[in-house]
């Protein structure tokens, strides 16, 4: 085995992980039994996607695509603090409470 197949082997399970991942956060988003729990499950999509831009990066050998991932990171943590704080809440305006 060269490093060549072994880099190849690595990129094509970690694919293969992360869309099962992304599977089993598709059926959690589906099927959950409440908001917090698809809260959760949208928050790990967006990681996945980070993961998802890691992987092309890595197969790709090139950086262009970290920008990319940086973005898609900010915006579901954003999302998930405004989420996080509409749970909390109850709802999305403030002057309700």
């Amino acid at each position: 085995m060269t490093a060549e197949s072994v880099h190849q082997a690595s990129v094509v399970l970690a694919a293969t992980l992360v869309l099962a991942a992304l599977i089993c956060a598709g059926m959690r988003i589906v099927r959950g039994p409440g908001g917090p729990d698809r809260v959760v499950a949208l928050d790990m999509l967006s990681l996945l996607g980070v993961s998802a831009t890691g992987i092309a990066v890595v197969a790709a050998g090139s950086t262009a695509f970290i920008d990319i991932a940086l973005g898609v990171a900010l915006v579901g943590f954003l999302t998930t603090v405004a989420f996080a704080s509409f749970i909390e809440r109850g709802s999305i305006n403030e002057e309700e409470r």
